[in-house]
């Protein structure tokens, strides 16, 4: 049966032409879907072959860490770097002659704090100490501030204040 000549006639001849066309939707569904695995196939094979390549680089993987966005809401950039400088600095300098589970164990333990630790936090802990480090104004008494205004009511333009003047 051609698809641009198809003459239907009777009853019979419906229900054998819709069986047909189902079959040739599901051939061609088949079709395109293995087309489609294929093409992606292509597509991911660049992509699979870059991760492998940086799976195979050590310290990649913190380095994205570094730039990924984290579940937590309060992490921010400050958090990110500590996290992974704090253990490196422990390691350097504090834990050099230490074995391997202690420096594991320093490890957790510094990025458990480090997590807590953000901008906000950071700078709201520099103002509160920058606000006790400063000298906090002394505060004037009422009676010394009617006094002021009594005597700037005296004072003239010049700066000399009338009760100076002699006659």
């Amino acid at each position: 049966m051609n698809n641009k000549q198809t003459k239907i006639r009777n009853l019979q001849e419906l229900k054998t032409e819709i069986a047909r066309l189902k079959e040739l939707k599901n051939e061609q569904e088949a079709y395109l879907k293995t087309q489609f695995t294929l093409f992606n196939n292509k597509i991911e094979a660049p992509i699979r072959f870059f991760n492998s390549l940086k799976n195979n680089i050590p310290g990649v993987n913190i380095i994205q860490q570094l730039f990924a966005k984290s579940n937590n809401p309060d992490s921010d950039w400050l958090t990110k770097t500590l996290r992974i400088g704090v253990p490196f600095v422990m390691n350097r300098l504090f834990l050099k002659n230490s074995g391997m589970l202690k420096k594991a164990l320093m490890l957790l333990l510094s990025e458990r704090a480090v997590g807590q630790i953000n901008q906000d936090k950071i700078s709201g802990l520099i103002g509160k100490l920058s606000n006790f480090i400063r000298p906090k104004k002394k505060k004037k008494k009422a009676s010394q501030i009617e006094g002021d205004d009594a005597i700037k009511d005296e004072v003239n333009e010049y700066g000399i204040p009338s009760y100076s003047e002699t006659y």
